[in-house]
């Protein structure tokens, strides 16, 4: 696809963006049913829910641009993806692969959050308010579940030493 203009060069991203979170999406439902520990697994849970409602927000974004929504193969989430289950198949244990997926999904966070803000900062500079405010609500959920995790990863640290001691 050509991009030749800021309007290109949006909806380029968009397209990056909405299958980055389709690939995470069947990434989450694969590592909730990998999670050993039932907090990690209500997070998980949460964020699917939470995917599930930016799919439909980016999904709005693109009628509001006057487009189909469309996928554009992201080779980082890819990448993101393919290092979490290679990490997860190397486990060799239920608290060492809870440690592994916390990990991932915290970078694929902070990955989001930049492809979010990349989205945000290009609405408005094209005076697209409501496509802002549809694409505000997506960096912040990103960012609380950023959070979450980060603050969980302590004790799943904890769990996994004293899992092998």
């Amino acid at each position: 696809m050509p991009i030749a203009n800021p309007q290109e060069k949006f909806i380029h991203e968009l397209c990056l963006t909405y299958d980055s979170e389709h690939q995470f999406l069947e990434a989450l439902q694969q590592m909730n049913q990998q999670a050993s520990d039932g907090e990690l697994q209500g997070m998980i849970q949460a964020h699917i829910d939470d995917t599930q409602q930016q799919i439909q927000n980016l999904e709005q974004v693109f009628d509001q641009m006057g487009q189909q929504p469309q996928r554009q193969t992201s080779q980082a989430a890819q990448g993101l993806v393919a290092d979490g289950q290679t990490s997860l198949q190397e486990a060799q244990s239920e608290a060492i692969a809870d440690t592994l997926i916390a990990g991932a999904q915290a970078k694929v966070e902070h990955f989001e959050i930049a492809c979010y803000q990349g989205l945000v900062t290009g609405a408005q500079q094209m005076g697209q308010q409501e496509v802002v405010n549809l694409l505000n609500e997506n960096p912040q959920q990103e960012q609380n579940t950023a959070q979450m995790i980060e603050q969980s990863v302590p004790q799943l640290v904890q769990k996994a030493m004293q899992a092998s001691s």
